[in-house]
């Protein structure tokens, strides 16, 4: 009895050593202790009290084992040991403490190991599913920077979406070091324009919160500048477009280098309505700045020339002309204005703030010169050979040559390049390189009577081709001019006349260009397509789509094939209004389009059909475009198409299988569903 008494004392005792002492780490089973032998009289749990004391030490001294050496890794940089330490421990117990976590993450930052870099990444995002209590501002934005710097996109992105999902985005100084480094890729490029959407999204739904808007840093002009200028350099106009109207959307104030940035974007799309809208205000900025814009110049010419506006063309040059005599500029300058976008009288429409002054000094980015059409030399705009060319081109087509003499008589300090040039000359020699001798005579006949000084080489050489190609009458008629100007002609016989004193001048730079334009202008896409195109661009602007829809149908009857532009136009105006279900019409019209013009448009295209897919919910056209996109070897934003369904189709068929459909159209649907999270990674 007394020794049943003692024992069970110990029992309690026993008890009570491991609840108070092991229980706060690992469950304790007594089951053994209480377990009695008949035979010997003794409990078996005495005999493995010892062995179990033993075995719970060893755990415990195991996980302070390997916290240890974490910590030291950690201590002295060996990021890789760290990393191994950090796995055993999490295999075993769990995630460390928040320092130790916040440790190991900031120490791989610095580490110039992509894999590292990558394992931090992989590990904050799972901290952030399952114990978000772990994560820390000041570790994301060190491990984003250093991500970006690394130029590894992807996840750089995904670090910087989850700290725009917290609202805790880092400062604008780091935030423009970030953007800085991921457009330097093309792929950067693609989703760094996403992010910059959707941060702006999210500060257009915070509204007139200003207290939530202090807690999100706002992009200023210089990432907008960034994302946009790499937009131009990785051929992603359409998306450089929908980027440059978020700036009026959250009150971000355009630049000079913005202007000159949007001018390229415009260039590319052939919008020549919204690019002329920046013209008022660079007529009133000070000569001193007149040179900053020559690239603005030289893509309004462009669509000048691509719309087929001769007159257009000519005002244009007429004005550089003049500001190399330092008449434009001289006007009362402007500090501020305003540009619309879309409709001029549209009460809602778009306003962009535009300071045509402002050029800031510590730029971090510098546009690809373009030099195409205009050139700024010695103080002045000069017209380039290929501008010239497709002056001549343009005026020969519209059989207006008398105009295009007077052009060039007035614009020739534009052409001169030197003193011992005649760029008028060149000209009349340019056109008989090309047998085009009725137009070299009549515009030698328009400078004669515009007092100009020709070169008597262009006289020549025109005589000889009216011999060579026996045209008698035309050469005695140029014979009879030639003496009136006071050049001395005597040409009775055959032989004198192959003894002319002719300067080969058929290899010239200016023959030459206006052959390469005659070549393109085939492949040019009509000047019809981009006026139907800003017409459709106007009306979805101003959500009159149904004028939209019949630009569009007239474009179709007219048989002018639509473009990229004309689809991104229509998709974007049908998004606004939530009208999906014509997005899927225009789908079909684009499959036919690109079949009959065997293109494959731009890969932003493509995008915003995806995003438009899933937000009406038609999931067997979203993985058909996915699967084009993946043939044509086009990026995909995963990350960017997951949110998008998780915003709206959270719980669509989750736990609905493919028995429990009603009828084969939702068993389709279904599958296409369960087909796209699987692409996104949605469990």
């Amino acid at each position: 009895m007394m020794r049943s008494l003692i024992r069970e004392n110990q029992i309690g005792f026993l008890r009570f050593i491991f609840a108070g002492r092991f229980a706060f780490c690992h469950n304790v089973s007594f089951h053994g202790v209480q377990s009695y032998d008949t035979k010997t009289g003794n409990h078996e749990g005495t005999r493995s009290i010892g062995a179990t004391l033993e075995n719970l030490c060893s755990r415990g001294s195991s996980r302070w084992s390997l916290l240890g050496k974490l910590e030291r890794a950690l201590k002295e940089h060996k990021v890789d040991e760290a990393w191994e330490s950090y796995k055993n421990f999490k295999s075993h117990y769990g995630f460390p403490d928040q320092l130790l976590v916040a440790n190991l993450i900031t120490e791989s930052s610095y580490s110039s190991s992509s894999r590292c870099l990558r394992m931090a990444c992989d590990l904050l995002l799972t901290i952030s599913n399952e114990k978000p209590v772990l994560l820390r501002r000041e570790m994301m934005i060190k491990l984003v920077l250093s991500l970006a710097r690394a130029q590894i996109p992807v996840p750089t992105s995904c670090v910087l979406r989850l700290m725009l999902e917290k609202k805790s985005l880092p400062s604008l100084d780091v935030l423009r070091m970030v953007f800085l480094h991921m457009v330097k890729t093309e792929t950067g490029t693609y989703l760094a324009s996403n992010i910059l959407e959707e941060i702006c999204n999210c500060f257009q739904k915070l509204g007139v919160n200003k207290s939530a808007h202090t807690e999100l840093t706002k992009p200023d002009v210089m990432i907008f500048n960034l994302v946009l200028d790499a937009c131009v350099r990785f051929g992603t106009p359409l998306k450089g477009q929908q980027i440059m109207e978020l700036m009026p959307q959250i009150g971000v104030v355009a630049d000079a280098h913005t202007a000159v940035i949007i001018a390229r974007i415009h260039e590319t799309n052939c919008m020549r309505d919204e690019l002329k809208k920046f013209k008022e205000c660079l007529d009133m900025v000070p000569i001193t700045l007149v040179h900053h814009y020559q690239q603005f110049y030289d893509c309004l010419l462009s669509l000048h020339f691509k719309f087929n506006d001769i007159d257009g063309a000519y005002s244009l040059l007429l004005e550089l002309c003049g500001s190399n005599h330092s008449q434009i500029g001289q006007r009362e300058s402007l500090k501020s204005c305003t540009v619309s976008i879309g409709s001029d009288n549209m009460k809602m429409g778009l306003k962009l703030q535009f300071l045509p002054q402002q050029l800031h000094k510590d730029v971090v980015y510098k546009l690809d010169l373009k030099q195409d059409l205009v050139l700024y030399k010695d103080g002045k705009f000069v017209l380039s050979n290929k501008g010239l060319a497709k002056l001549v081109v343009g005026y020969k087509k519209s059989e207006r040559i008398n105009e295009l003499s007077k052009l060039l008589v007035s614009i020739e300090n534009m052409l001169s390049s030197s003193e011992e040039s005649s760029p008028c000359s060149d000209v009349i020699d340019a056109c008989i390189h090309l047998g085009w001798l009725v137009t070299a005579h009549d515009i030698l006949e328009d400078l004669e009577s515009e007092k100009y000084a020709i070169r008597e080489g262009s006289y020549t050489s025109l005589l000889k081709a009216y011999y060579d190609e026996n045209m008698q009458r035309e050469a005695e008629g140029l014979v009879r001019q030639m003496r009136r100007v006071g050049l001395a002609m005597n040409i009775s016989d055959s032989e004198d006349r192959n003894n002319l004193d002719l300067k080969e001048t058929c290899q010239s730079d200016l023959a030459n260009s206006i052959v390469q334009i005659m070549r393109d202008d085939g492949k040019e896409v009509s000047f019809l397509v981009h006026e139907y195109n800003s017409s459709i661009y106007f009306f979805t602007k101003a959500r009159m789509m149904e004028d939209a829809r019949l630009t569009y149908r007239k474009m179709q009857k007219t048989k002018r094939q639509p473009n990229a532009s004309t689809f991104f136009h229509l998709i974007r105006g049908y998004s606004s209004l939530g009208m999906y279900r014509e997005i899927t019409v225009l789908w079909g019209d684009m499959k036919r389009s690109m079949e009959y013009q065997n293109t494959v448009y731009y890969r932003e295209l493509y995008e915003v059909l995806v995003v438009n897919f899933i937000r009406g919910g038609y999931f067997e056209r979203v993985m058909e475009v996915i699967g084009f996109m993946m043939k044509n070897d086009m990026f995909l934003d995963k990350l960017c198409y997951k949110s998008e369904f998780l915003k709206i189709h959270r719980d669509l068929y989750r736990n609905l299988s493919v028995d429990d459909a009603k009828d084969e159209a939702q068993t389709k649907r279904l599958e296409q569903v369960k087909a796209f999270r699987k692409f996104v990674g949605i469990s």
